[in-house]
Order: C-alpha cells, then structure tokens, then sequence
C-alpha cells in the first residue's frame, strides 16, 4: 500500500490497489474490449498525421533544412526512453487516466490535477489544431473536384471553419457509440494512410537528387528584422544566440518542433481500463507504434528533402506554410499530390479520434476521483463516458471551427513533454516505495532509462520558444486556481479524510443493489 499522508494535504497520494477496485464501479464501469493489435493500431492512427503531412515540410523549410531527418531521430529518442517508463507504468497501474492516474499514486493529488490540467495543451488542444489541418485538406479536394477551396463562412466579423466542426462532430459521435467501434474504424483509416505513407517514400525515393541534400546543416540565419527575440528557443536565448533558424540550434529547434508528430503515443495508455490483458498488451502497443512511425518518419523526411531544395520548402511572406502535397507538386506530379491529400485527410482524421479519445479517459479518471464533478464519469448505454466525451466534443469544435489557431503546436509539445518528464520520474518512485507490485513488464536499468527520458525532455522544453514557456506558465497558474477553488475540497480523497466517505460509496453501493436486481 502506499503511504499514508497527513489530512489535508496537497500530497495525498491514491494507492494503486484502490485506484484498481475503483474500476468496479458498476454505474463508471468501462467495457474491456481490445487486445495488442488495437492498441498498436491506435498508436499509429494518432501517430501518423500531421507529422508527416504537415509539419515535416514546414520545418524543413523553415528551421532545420535536410537535417530534419537528425531532428526527428533525436524527438524519437526522448519519445523512446519515455515510452519505455510509460509502458512499465501503464501495466502496472491499469487505469484510464494515463499521467493523471500515475501522478497520482506517486507525486500527490495537486501534482496529479496539474498534470490532468496540463493534459489539456496534449490532447484538445492537439485535436483542434489537427481539425483545422484536416479541413485545409478537404479545401484541397475540393478544390480538385471544381468544388471551390474553401471549407469556411462568416458571421459578421467571425470566420467558422465548418469542415472542422464536422470531422469532430462525426468521431465525438463514433466515441460515444463504443470503444471498439472506434478500433474498428480507426483500423480501416489506418490501413488506407499508411500505404498512402509507402506510396510517398516510394515515388519520392525516384525524385531524390543528391545535391538536396547539401549543405545538410544550412549556416544559421539571424532573427528577422523587427522581431522581438521571443519566437527564438529559450536555449539560443539562454546561451546568447542570434537566434534559432539553421545550424545547430535549429536543428535542435527542429527537434522540439517534429515532437509534434510523436504526440499522442501515450494515448495508447489511457485505454488501460479497455483492454483485456493490459499488463502485457499496453506495452506492446505503446513501444510497438513508436517503432513503426520512427522508420516511417525517418524515411519520409529523407526523401522529401532529397526530392527538392528545402528553400523551396520555406513559407511563403504572407504565412502559407509547404506540406508535403506542395513537393510533389515542384516536382511536376500533380497527380500524386491529390493522392496524399487523400491519405492525409485520413491520417488527420484518425488523430483527432485517438486525441480525443485520450482527453475523455483523462477526465473521465478525474471526475471519478471528485477532482471534476463526479457525475460527469457515469458510463452510458454504450459503456463509454458519453456526457465527458460530448462536453470534450463540443469544446473541441468551438475551438478549431472559431479561433484562429496560431503556434498553438508549441504549447501542445511543451504540455506533452511535461507530462513525459513527471511519468519518468513517478515510474522510479514507485519502483522504489513498492517494489513488490505485480510488473508484468520493467525496464531493465530503470534509473538510467528515467534518467535519460528526464533529460531528453526537458532539453526539448528548451528548444522550444519563450514565448510558448510564458504561454505555459500562464495555464499552469489557472489551473492551480481552479484546484484550489473547486478539486480540492471536492476530491474524493479529501471528502473521506473529513469522514464522508460513506458519502462518496454509498452512491457505488446503491448503484451495485441496482445492476443486482
């Protein structure tokens, strides 16, 4: 059992075997549904996305030039030893929640809400900015069908992004409806974007020129004129850079910004309570998506800066940014371009459904825990948490169909590399306060792993601009207000310190009477 830890504090800890029984709950019970191919299958439908079709042309282009392929083997590292601390901790704590729920049995319950709160920059956040490059993608279908290129309207001085509204309309939907419904649906998608994938390294690899590739490192460029230094990464600061366009620091800046493709691994994590052997098929799933994507992106990367110059990559003065449609067109095929907005469109469409799906469990935990309203973790005909997933839904919407999202993906990376950094750590602290908890799976030199996953992490959190760190530590501070207005004396923890916890059970005990009879 864990520690006990004096009444009222922030640092109460929620032992791993009563975070296990609170998975009984009848009227929260989730159903058990998948096995490792699922969790494989949904590491690489949120994997493959916008990694590929967006971000590596415009980062090439803009910050690391052919070096990319270096930037993304060195975002693969990070992702790999924190994959490994996530998947020793996913079978040993088999409970939605992913970060949230480890946090919680290690760190306290205040650390467990922050990194629930900063989960938020991951996973909506994540969701709506892929919807809106999901939308880009239908304009340009449409533009090739003689549709037109547009997927927006106005209302007055508003401009709505209708596409994006429909595709998280149409996967909240699917989340409702079960959680192997959405297996299914992301296997089929999955299948489609993946030979779209090989198509890509395959055609590409007959443009390649090896003159692209020199010089591999482009000598660093200095801060545009007029800029305030902020867009910068805080290392170059740090270290009196120029700035943090090519050479070295762009390269390392590149790294920060390709995380973004890795984003959404540890999603796998959250479906512990939805899968039928979680101790031994989370970790395959986990690792296993991680090293099929790794040779993907590598590959990708490789032949996209051969296949042209990466100045050609650049964004253009007024902020278009180069995908990896826009290659294939300098190239003269045309064709292929309409090919890969196909596959990117359901790429993105399965990384919506799987960031999505993460957001829900993560509060579906928390609300379970009293830390959001409880109500809101009841499970519906369906055996899915159906009023969190509408809720996540809708916010979902609102927010890619009518806020202009703009550097958004840094915020995104930096809340995900913050939860990499505190799973490293609790995945050592438990190993070391309960050593005999069942572990189907461990990481062989755990210290050295977690060491290793902390400080990868956080050199990435300094590469990323100072700007999205000032951004960062904004949200953090609303969320520290927001715990103490209403989590902590709402926590379900804290209401059985004060001696209301037959309170809190008697509802589960009626609930039990009831599915009984």
């Amino acid at each position: 059992m864990a520690s006990p830890t004096r009444s009222g504090s922030l640092f109460r800890t929620k032992s791993v075997e009563q975070s296990i029984a609170d998975t009984d709950e009848p009227d929260s019970k989730l159903r058990r549904e998948l096995g490792a191919l699922d969790l494989t299958v949904f590491g690489v439908a949120v994997l493959i996305g916008a990694g590929i079709f967006t971000i590596t042309a415009r980062t090439a282009g803009d910050v690391t030039g052919p070096a990319i392929a270096v930037s993304f083997v060195i975002a693969a590292i990070a992702c790999g030893f924190a994959g490994l601390c996530y998947a020793e901790f996913a079978s040993t704590v088999p409970v939605a929640g992913s970060a949230y729920t480890f946090s919680y049995a290690t760190f306290g319950e205040f650390i467990a809400w922050i990194i629930g709160w900063d989960l938020i920059l991951e996973y909506a956040l994540g969701a709506a900015t892929v919807a809106k490059s999901w939308s880009s993608y239908l304009g340009k279908i449409f533009d090739v069908l003689g549709l037109g290129d547009s997927t927006s309207f106005t209302i007055g001085a508003v401009e709505v992004d209708w596409g994006a509204i429909l595709v998280i309309a149409a996967l909240t939907a699917i989340l409702v409806m079960g959680i192997k419904l959405s297996s299914r649906v992301s296997t089929i998608i999955t299948s489609i974007k993946l030979l779209v994938v090989l198509f890509v390294i395959i055609l590409g690899a007959t443009y390649i020129k090896a003159v692209n590739y020199t010089p591999f490192i482009p000598p660093a460029e200095p801060p545009k004129a007029g800029s305030s230094g902020l867009e910068s990464s805080l290392f170059s600061l740090l270290v009196g850079s120029e700035g943090s366009t090519y050479g070295g620091f762009g390269l390392l800046a590149g790294a920060s910004l390709v995380f973004f493709a890795f984003i959404g691994f540890d999603a796998v994590s959250t479906t512990a309570e939805e899968t039928k052997n979680p101790q031994k098929d989370l970790p395959r799933g986990i690792l296993g998506s991680l090293a099929v994507v790794t040779v993907l992106y590598v590959a990708t990367s490789l032949v996209l800066v051969g296949m042209v110059n990466y100045t050609q990559l650049k964004s253009t003065p007024d902020g278009e940014n180069k995908t990896l449609a826009d290659a294939f067109t300098l190239v003269g095929a045309n064709w292929a371009s309409t090919i890969i907005a196909v596959g990117a469109l359901a790429g993105l469409t399965t990384v919506v459904l799987v960031l999505m799906l993460g957001q829900s469990r993560v509060f579906y935990a928390m609300s379970r825990d009293g830390l959001l309203p409880r109500g809101l973790a009841k499970t519906g005909r369906f055996d899915t948490p159906s009023t969190i997933t509408i809720i996540i839904g809708t916010v979902c919407a609102l927010i890619a169909g009518l806020m202009p999202i703009t550097t958004i993906e840094e915020m995104v990376n930096i809340g995900t590399l913050f939860a990499f950094v505190l799973v490293a750590i609790g995945t050592w602290v438990l190993r070391v306060k309960q050593p005999n908890l069942s572990r189907s799976f461990t990481v062989k030199a755990l210290p050295v792993v977690a060491t290793l996953a902390v400080i990868s992490c956080l050199w990435l959190m300094l590469n990323l601009s100072a700007e999205t760190w000032l951004r960062f530590i904004l949200w953090m501070v609303i969320g520290v207000v927001v715990f103490f207005a209403y989590s902590r004396r709402n926590s379900v923890l804290g209401r059985r310190e004060r001696g209301e916890e037959s309170s809190v059970t008697a509802s589960s005990s009626s609930s039990s009477s009831t599915s009984s009879s």
